[in-house]
């Protein structure tokens, strides 16, 4: 199959290329890798540092793979971010096989090349969080979902659920968002009698309660002191954090975890913590580029998809196939439009293969029938829809490769109108490669400029970046600053100071202390040795105590506490150090020798 195979290279040499411009891309994330890559005990809770004060903020199992990679080849931005691109290469071959197996290879071909170009997954999958495992998680519960549609077998069932249990052990409830869809699939269309189809579907969320559980047991029953506290959770449970920060409260706005503001000054980079809720939410200035282009079109086909149906018997493989990735795209976007807590342009990758598998397998359906006009109709409109989307998210960026959107439009204008006439196969083959050209031209050069651009920290975007809708963005953050000041931003150590950190590690269980898990992030990623990032990620985690930091001080096993030059988040424990020891200044740092 020579046409996956092209298709396999390209996206692991476009995805791989340079993939050393992204350092450590995120560090929280990166500190976290290196901790697990020297302790077996830090990579079976995810813990921040080798020495287990707190974990992250997310379950371990994204970091499992980096920790593996790291293990073997060493700490470097190549061994921590390749298992990614081969997970993005995994995926395009996943959705490639997904549709060829019903609609063909040519249908197979596009679904992959729009999975591709999809700009937020082309970021995800050079990058260091965890949505690109939980992507490929999803993308396989799909799989296993369509083979159970296909023969009614109890097993597909079983494995499905096993995936979507992987998917929470991932990035938590997050997975759980396509549950629904595969869920109303099966119980509508799957082969089996109906109580027979409840049944399997009973078997499916038993095997997500055994794939999920057995480590959320393990953390659940070890006992506090002989783990590293659980992070972004208020009371060290890891159920309060599944349903508390990484769960209701990210729908309800009702937060208690590891969240923070952030503001990115006069620009807003797509993608920050928060945007203006509500059914546009989508399409706007910081969701629009990252994702939507094609999601007018979806829609569209999808329903298209449905209609084709007919009066086809119930257990119709091809309706089933439009509800499902139907509900997908619908679902999931309801849910990222309106949810009110923290909320990343990057998190609606988990959309893009929805839209992939209803652009291929609709645009193969419609293809077949072109000699019916309103099949051509259908083509013209989702390639007209397609055209205008484009042309407004590329017109958001005016200096961003100006001229292509005016060639979007007016290629488009041309395509749009000539697909309603009936042409030769030779002519319309053509006329259909220039209409998906167009249709990916913007993302394309969204997937280009994100290649080429370095991104680090918590909230990334892909593309250029967006200058308009700052005031409003800015608005829409929650602001998590009541009662607290701002952490300083961290920087990396200069040589000195990595040389003071270095010196004698061996004899301290930290060789350092900061607040927050960022500050604390880029030394650790500096010296290879463990630092406590007190307070956890946005440094407001009850862990440790006062009274538990004083006790490690007392026994010497934290060396120094480093604290920002400007205006630092307010602290029980940096006010005690401060009023205990002596302050010197190195670099961008303020230093407590906590021996002294």
């Amino acid at each position: 199959m020579p046409t996956l195979a092209a298709l396999l290279v390209a996206t692991a040499g476009v995805y791989a290329l340079d993939l050393d411009r992204e350092r450590w891309g995120n560090s929280f994330y990166a500190a976290a890798v290196q901790a697990g890559s020297v302790s077996w005990k830090a990579f079976l809770f995810g813990s921040s540092d080798a020495a287990n004060s707190i974990t992250v903020d997310k379950p371990p199992a994204s970091l499992w793979v980096m920790e593996l990679s790291v293990r073997i080849f060493g700490l470097n931005s190549w061994s921590l971010l390749l298992p990614q691109v081969l997970m993005a290469v995994l995926s395009v071959g996943i959705m490639y096989a997904i549709v060829a197996r019903r609609f063909g290879y040519g249908a197979a071909l596009i679904a992959g090349a729009v999975l591709a170009t999809t700009p937020t997954f082309a970021l995800m999958f050079r990058y260091d969080n965890p949505d690109a495992l939980l992507t490929l998680t999803l993308l396989g519960a799909a799989w296993a979902m369509l083979r159970a549609l296909e023969d009614g077998r109890t097993r597909w069932l079983v494995l499905t659920g096993a995936v979507v249990g992987l998917g929470f052990l991932t990035k938590q409830l997050q997975a759980f968002l396509v549950v629904p869809a595969l869920a109303v699939a099966y119980a509508a269309f799957g082969p089996p009698k109906l109580g027979t189809r409840l049944r399997q579907l009973l078997a499916a969320g038993a095997a997500v309660l055994v794939t999920a559980g057995w480590w959320v047991a393990i953390v659940q029953l070890v006992p506090a002191a002989d783990r590293p506290w659980v992070g972004g959770s208020k009371t060290d449970s890891i159920l309060d954090l599944a349903f508390g920060y990484n769960g209701l409260g990210r729908l309800t706005g009702n937060e208690h975890g590891s969240s923070a503001a952030s503001d990115a000054g006069d620009v807003v980079q797509a993608g920050g913590h928060g945007a203006q809720t509500g059914i546009t939410r989508m399409f706007a200035a910081a969701q629009g580029g990252q994702i939507s282009w094609l999601i007018p079109a979806a829609l569209v086909l999808a329903l298209v998809g449905i209609v084709l149906r007919g009066r086809a018997p119930r257990r119709d493989f091809r309706r089933a196939w439009y509800v499902m990735w139907g509900l997908w795209l619908v679902g999931c976007s309801l849910v990222f439009s309106f949810m009110s807590g923290t909320f990343h342009s990057y998190y609606t990758i988990v959309i893009a293969p929805a839209i992939a598998a209803i652009v291929g397998a609709a645009l193969h359906e419609l293809w077949v029938r072109r000699e019916k006009t309103w099949c051509r109709s259908i083509l013209a409109l989702a390639s007209a829809v397609t055209t205008a989307t484009s042309f407004v998210f590329l017109a958001r960026t005016p200096d961003f490769v100006p001229w292509l959107r005016w060639v979007v439009l007016g290629v488009g204008i041309v395509v749009a109108l000539a697909l309603v006439v009936r042409m030769s196969r030779t002519v319309s083959i053509a006329l259909g490669a220039v209409a998906i050209a167009v249709a990916l031209a913007g993302p394309v050069a969204y997937v280009a400029d994100t290649v080429v651009t370095p991104h680090s920290g918590g909230g990334p975007s892909a593309g250029p970046t967006i200058p308009s809708e700052a005031a409003e963005s800015r608005n829409a953050v929650h602001d998590d600053s009541a009662g607290h000041s701002a952490l300083f931003t961290a920087q990396a150590p200069d040589g000195q100071l990595t040389g003071l950190l270095e010196s004698n590690a061996q004899h301290y269980t930290w060789v350092a202390a900061t607040i927050g898990s960022d500050a604390a992030a880029v030394l650790q990623l500096a010296t290879d040795d463990p630092v406590m990032p007190v307070g956890g990620f946005s440094g407001t985690d009850p862990s440790p105590t006062l009274d538990q930091f004083e006790a490690d001080v007392a026994a010497g096993k934290i060396h120094y506490f480093l604290a920002g030059t400007g205006k630092a988040r307010s602290s029980a424990i940096g006010d005690w150090v401060a009023a205990t020891f002596t302050p010197r200044s190195i670099g961008d740092y303020t230093v407590f020798d906590l021996t002294g």
